[in-house]
């Protein structure tokens, strides 16, 4: 495993690290599905000592996975080791009628973030994180003035925002703007690149980068086909529709014989296209089982320029309009 300084914090983090969404279990917002099906908690707890064993120190969750198991399950795991670099969120919440809503107030992020830390078994959070704040909420600033309050208290030790999904650069800009926080999650894989003007931003002024969804929900893993179908408990039933299946795994025909030309698997040339962007501090594909865990960290390699280029000419060439149907599809 190699390692990368976490922008201008002095976090050292593994180039793989452990999306711990999925080990939140399922999860219903009313009759929407968010959470990954169902799970078993031994063996996530096998894949996260086996992510340790492999070099991962780095874990990402939310209070909002499994509406806080997911914090439980690497408290249990884990607790207060400090050579556990750990990554959490807040922001979400779900209302009486079972509906997502926001609160980036002041008094709920002080107490959604003593709430995480029982749950983690922990005394600081490395990174905390606004669960896809918005422009709204950030120019009330209640949201940064807890943050501060929280590093004044040594229950974080820095902060930052993870992005909207499609449209990253307004929150990323009006905080860039203001040179606060640390560090920034962000969308990026083979098949949707918008954030690459971002990360370039970002990586200059000295904010750690955090690329979610490596393998867009599993497409770039070249294990889904036109009949794959999801349970109702997971949220790709809703986001991975047949029509987006469909059209995906047509376009990712272009891109697969690279994979071959590097003798190397689908997704590990996914994550290898990632870490060719030097401004990446670290990639966080989801794991929950020992299997994934060993093939999310197997076979990395640097890419050659023109690999590189092909996979950015595909991009603009063909995936765009897919990732424009992801969007409208939500």
């Amino acid at each position: 495993m190699k390692y990368r300084k976490f922008g201008n914090t002095d976090l050292r983090v593994s180039e793989i690290s452990f999306g711990a969404w999925a080990i939140g279990g399922p999860a219903m917002a009313g009759n929407i599905p968010i959470g990954w099906g169902k799970i078993d908690d031994k063996q996530s707890k096998l894949a996260l000592y086996k992510a340790m064993d492999r070099g991962i120190n780095f874990y990402d969750t939310a209070d909002f996975y499994g509406f806080g198991h997911s914090e439980k399950v690497i408290g249990a795991a884990f607790g207060n080791r400090q050579d556990v670099i750990i990554a959490t969120k807040v922001g979400q919440r779900i209302d009486d009628e079972k509906k997502i809503f926001t609160d980036y107030t002041y008094d709920y992020i002080i107490h959604a973030c003593e709430e995480s830390l029982r749950r983690l078994d922990r005394e600081c959070i490395d990174f905390y994180q606004l669960h896809t704040a918005r422009i709204d909420d950030l120019e009330k600033s209640e949201c940064f003035e807890a943050m501060q309050t929280l590093k004044r208290q040594g229950k974080i030790r820095y902060w930052g925002l993870s992005l909207n999904t499609y449209h990253p650069d307004p929150e990323a800009n009006f905080m860039m703007n203001k040179l606060v926080g640390d560090g920034f999650q962000l969308v990026l894989n083979m098949i949707n690149q918008r954030a690459v003007e971002t990360i370039n931003k970002a990586g200059k002024l000295g904010y750690g980068l955090i690329a979610r969804m490596p393998l867009q929900f599993g497409l770039l893993t070249g294990k889904f086909n036109k009949l794959t179908r999801f349970s109702g408990q997971d949220h790709r039933s809703n986001r991975l529709t047949p029509d987006i299946l469909e059209k995906s795994l047509e376009a990712l025909d272009s891109v697969w014989p690279l994979a071959d030309k590097c003798k190397i698997t689908k997704t590990a040339l996914s994550l290898s296209f990632i870490l060719s962007f030097h401004e990446i501090s670290t990639v966080i594909p989801g794991m929950k089982t020992v299997e994934q865990v060993i093939n999310n960290t197997t076979g990395i390699v640097p890419l050659a320029h023109e690999d590189l280029e092909k996979i950015k000419e595909i991009y603009f060439q063909e995936y765009t309009p897919i990732v424009e149907l992801m969007e409208k599809e939500g």
